[in-house]
């Protein structure tokens, strides 16, 4: 039988308010058996309370330095070094940081797209392992979870969603074992799963359509890792 994937965006799903049970929202949608469900990071955010006012913010003086130069609000700079372990890139319109989570994106994921309201800001999830292990506990066994999230790519245009947060499944999937079909072994062939689904997963949740999750079957679950598997420890990194 030929390989086939599935991918359902879970429509009807409320909008998202601070402190709404997320997980018990998301496993009364999802259809029943085994598969693999990847959420948005903007609903997981909010339900968070990761959301945060400029009016609230007083930009210290890094911020109103360093948006003289990104040619950003100070406020929402602020927010960003607060997120970040370091800037990565400053040039006009483009702030490069790295997160505390260890993540190399734009504006260190704070985001204003699809807010509560004008003005507010959305973090990055705290902990989006932890997030995704919630979400699992109330889906139960045979599923796993993809927190994703909207990153661009160095050299190459448009972005691409890739995961931020997983559980009940490994990231990566090593076919080196298997070798190619002329029977060669392979050397570096370690697939990032978890940002292969992510992505596809995203060609349903465009920022207008209202659909924040996507089920996935044709993936059984394998293994339990965790975001850390994805990031490239910085003694192998050749650009940082």
């Amino acid at each position: 039988m030929t390989p086939q994937l599935a991918f359902h965006a879970l429509e009807g799903l409320p909008e998202i308010q601070p402190g709404d049970p997320l997980p018990e929202i998301l496993a009364a949608s999802v259809p029943a058996g085994s598969g693999i469900l990847v959420v948005a990071q903007k609903i997981v955010s909010k339900a968070e309370g990761r959301v945060i006012g400029l009016d609230k913010v007083e930009p210290g003086h890094e911020a109103i330095q360093l948006a003289a130069i990104v040619d950003k609000d100070p406020r929402h700079v602020e927010l960003v070094l607060r997120e970040s372990v370091r800037v990565v890139r400053a040039a006009p319109g483009v702030l490069i940081c790295e997160t505390h989570h260890g993540f190399v994106c734009a504006n260190a994921g704070v985001d204003f797209s699809n807010a509560p309201k004008e003005g507010d800001a959305v973090l990055l999830p705290v902990d989006p392992d932890g997030s995704a292990r919630k979400i699992l506990a109330a889906l139960g066994k045979d599923c796993a979870v993809i927190i994703s999230d909207t990153f661009g790519r160095p050299w190459r245009e448009g972005l691409v969603d890739v995961a931020i947060g997983i559980a009940g499944m490994s990231p990566l999937r090593d076919d080196n074992a298997h070798g190619d079909r002329a029977g060669r072994e392979l050397q570096v062939t370690i697939m990032a799963l978890a940002d292969q689904l992510a992505a596809a997963a995203g060609i349903l949740m465009r920022k207008d359509a209202g659909l924040p999750a996507v089920w996935v079957q044709g993936v059984m679950p394998d293994g339990d890792g965790n975001i850390d598997e994805l990031m490239r420890d910085s003694s192998r990194d050749l650009f940082r």
